[in-house]
Formats: structure tokens, sequence, C-alpha cells
């Protein structure tokens, strides 16, 4: 729980205050990670390319599989939390039925692709692998574009993941199973800045 004005911020007020704030203002998306309220940014274009070529490669592989863009994911085992990832990697009828805060049980893969704002590295690349790897989600891929790199975390013990491969945009990598892909990155130099 997080302490706002003296008052706690429940999971229920938070799922409530985060529909009043896509309603008021589409732009700005709510999460509520390791007991902190946190804004997440507005998507550009090439972020938005980025996701479409990732579900492309995704769905050829498996087409019972769909890379689902900013499903929302109650997160955390031993905390309530609600993460929006750019993408939930999960069987076609998965989320059906289960409404804007989805369990993550079945999630194969979660993917983030950082923005171009302040509060990218503490978010991306503290926050949400160890929140996802408390929840046993079996891999985290962080499309990285400030720093060029693909980040492929997986094998999590409920704390952190164990293993984290790191290549530069342009050479291969593997998304280990459940999602047993090989990803060919050269394609994501052309969606940074």
């Amino acid at each position: 729980m997080t302490v706002v004005d003296d008052r706690v911020l429940t999971q229920e007020i938070f799922e409530d205050l985060a529909r009043h704030a896509t309603r008021a203002e589409e732009a700005l998306r709510l999460e509520f990670v390791n007991g902190k309220l946190g804004v997440k940014a507005v998507p550009d274009g090439d972020h938005g390319r980025i996701i479409v070529w990732l579900t492309q490669i995704c769905m050829q592989s498996d087409p019972r599989n769909w890379l689902f863009g900013e499903q929302g994911l109650h997160i955390e085992t031993y905390r309530k939390g609600n993460a929006r990832p750019d993408g939930a990697l999960a069987r076609l009828d998965n989320f059906a039925g289960q409404g804007e805060w989805a369990n993550p049980d079945a999630v194969l893969m979660v993917v983030e692709v950082t923005s171009y704002d302040a509060d990218t590295d503490h978010r991306d690349r503290v926050e949400k692998p160890r929140a996802y790897a408390e929840t046993g989600i079996p891999v985290y891929l962080l499309i990285d574009r400030e720093t060029c790199e693909v980040k492929v975390h997986s094998q999590p013990d409920g704390v952190r993941y164990e293993t984290v491969v790191t290549v530069p945009f342009g050479k291969n990598v593997r998304l280990p199973d459940p999602v047993g892909i090989e990803l060919e990155t050269e394609p994501l130099k052309n969606w940074v800045r």
C-alpha cells in the first residue's frame, strides 16, 4: 500500500483512479508497481512500430499466441500491484472475460519498449523486472531504445530473474521457453532516435 496525503492507496482505490484518469486524459496511463503510483509515457510512432514487428514474429512462431498490447495485469506475489506492459504474450483467449486488470498466470512473456522520458530508467530497468519476476512471468523482454540493446530476462526465482542476456541491436537473441523464438534484432536499428 502507498500513503497519499495520510490516506492509504489500496488496490481498489488505484483501479478506480486509473479508470477515471483514462477517461479524463487518454494520454495518461497509470500503474501501481511495488506499492508506488506511476505514470507511463504515451507511446510514440517508433514504439508502436516495434510492437507491431514483435507481434508479427510471435504470431508467425505460434498462431495460438498473441502479443496483447497494453493489457493491464495484476502483478507481484506478495504485494498487490498493477502494470500495463507494452506487450503480454499469451494464448489468444487468455484474457477473455478478465476485465481491465487480468491474472498474469498464463502470460508467457511481457515486453517493455523504453520511452524517452525521465522515469524510464527506474521503471523499465529496475522496478518492472523485479515485479515481473516476483509474479513468476517466465520471460521479460526489454527493448531499450536509449542503449540500443535487447535484454532478455528469464528464470524467475520469485525475487528476480536469474538469467539476463543483453545483446546490441543487430545481433540475434534467443527468447527461451516457453516463448522459444530466435529474435533477429537488426530491424530495431530503424526505430530509434
